[in-house]
């Protein structure tokens, strides 16, 4: 079949913001059977439900590039907003992310070493006294967020601790990441000056990032900004700009995508027959939940890439300049790479997710990510063991796609509050209600 990457598609219904917004998953999983690659005009996009048409794709740098890979907002914003969204990163570097090769490469190699299994394992005690305090002060409740006071804390303070970045500066860090996540999302109209607001916010993030590099220049800690600058040979440290434009995605994807994997998580498994036993004695290892979380729900539910050529993915041909979102939530649900897609199964072999990518931009906290979530359950497990869902209707998703993240998921421990347990509220969180 071969179609023009401009024209409307019949299947151009898809809306994650909105009627797709909790269950995108149903919809995707219809339509991938006869059309796994179809246009969405709300995107602006061919979003690519197959997992194999994916991985085809992240393996082509050829005829693919990640250069314009984040969402784009579709809503005009004054002159000097856009101004200040070209220059708050500086001097014109753009984040791994947004690398090709070979340029890609020279980055990723540094910040690889911040990475490493042996890094990991030296930092793991701190995640874990990290989890352990977080999992003591939301015990203290009988019914609390989980979201705001475990994921969202537990997960910034880990990534800002591992960079270095001092305790009285990580609320700003995560203002500035709601900023960041509020004007590259927007799809309706905004107040103009709150709109500034954001954008000065950025502004100051990227300062605030700069000064951090120039501190380490001048004296180097225990902490990862200071190795990207100063450990390895010659030519394997990053420059103070290069240094400066990640320090903002690092603390970005570091805690954002961490905390909603933890939301979902937790959430699927509080509401599986088995509930939060399964995991407090063993039923259930930490590690296999955090894969099958992982793979159930991405919380990436996709990255955007643009052809350079014109190409074919499947039977669709697609002129260069087409923009493809590749839908790695969906490929977690896809029949073809998984057994029973729809079901959520700790242990049940789904570490072939793409929740972390694959190819040259495949996470480089991968490692990191998932010993920060596996503790996370432990230290739960350990402080938590009659956690449960609080009462009441299912929780919703944010409208921040391609993220997937919970407005909130209140908890309860059963011993200290009446009502039903996990498995009577079954009837509450029926798929209808996640539509």
């Amino acid at each position: 079949m071969s179609v023009d990457s401009g024209q409307s598609h019949e299947a151009g219904s898809f809306d994650p913001y909105g009627v797709h917004r909790d269950d995108p998953y149903s919809f995707l999983a219809d339509i991938g059977e006869t059309e796994p690659v179809f246009y969405a005009p709300l995107l602006d996009a061919w979003c690519v439900t197959r997992r194999e048409d994916m991985v085809a794709v992240l393996r082509d740098d050829q005829n693919f590039t990640a250069r314009d890979h984040n969402p784009r907002s579709t809503v005009e914003v004054p002159e000097d907003v856009r101004r200040m969204l070209r220059t708050w990163r500086g001097a014109g570097a753009l984040a791994v992310g947004s690398l090709d090769p070979p340029e890609h490469a020279k980055i990723r190699e540094v910040l690889n070493v911040g990475f490493t299994p042996a890094r990991v394992r030296a930092f793991e005690p701190t995640v874990r006294a990290i989890a352990a305090d977080f999992a003591e002060r939301a015990a203290s409740a009988t019914e609390f967020d989980f979201i705001t006071a475990f994921a969202v804390p537990y997960s910034l303070e880990v990534i800002c601790r591992r960079l270095g970045i001092p305790d009285e500066y990580l609320d700003r860090c995560r203002l500035w990441s709601e900023q960041r996540i509020e004007l590259m999302m927007l799809q309706r109209s905004a107040d103009p000056d709150q709109l500034r607001e954001y954008a000065r916010g950025l502004m100051e993030f990227g300062e605030f990032a700069r000064s951090l590099v120039r501190e380490r220049l001048a004296s180097p800690q225990d902490d990862l900004i200071s190795e990207l600058l100063h450990d390895g040979k010659a030519g394997h440290t990053l420059s103070p700009d290069d240094a400066a434009v990640q320090i903002p995605t690092l603390i970005f994807a570091g805690h954002m995508t961490c905390a909603e994997a933890l939301g979902t998580i937790l959430f699927q498994q509080l509401r599986s027959p088995g509930g939060w036993t399964e995991v407090v004695d063993g039923t259930i290892a930490p590690r296999d939940l955090v894969e099958e979380g992982l793979r159930f729900d991405s919380p990436l539910a996709g990255m955007y890439r643009t052809a350079v050529h014109d190409v074919a993915i499947g039977d669709v041909h697609l002129a260069a300049g087409s923009r493809l979102l590749l839908l790695y939530g969906a490929a977690g649900r896809d029949s073809r790479a998984h057994a029973c897609p729809a079901g959520f199964s700790p242990g049940s072999g789904s570490a072939t997710h793409l929740a972390f990518g694959h190819g040259i931009h495949f996470c480089l906290g991968a490692g990191f990510a998932r010993m920060e979530l596996e503790i996370a359950i432990q230290a739960l497990a350990a402080r938590m063991p009659d956690l449960a869902l609080a009462p009441g209707r299912p929780p919703h998703h944010r409208p921040v796609f391609p993220l997937r993240a919970l407005t909130e998921l209140r908890v309860r421990q059963r011993g200290g509050a009446s009502g039903p347990s996990s498995g009577d509220l079954d009837d509450t969180l029926a798929p209808a209600e996640l539509t």
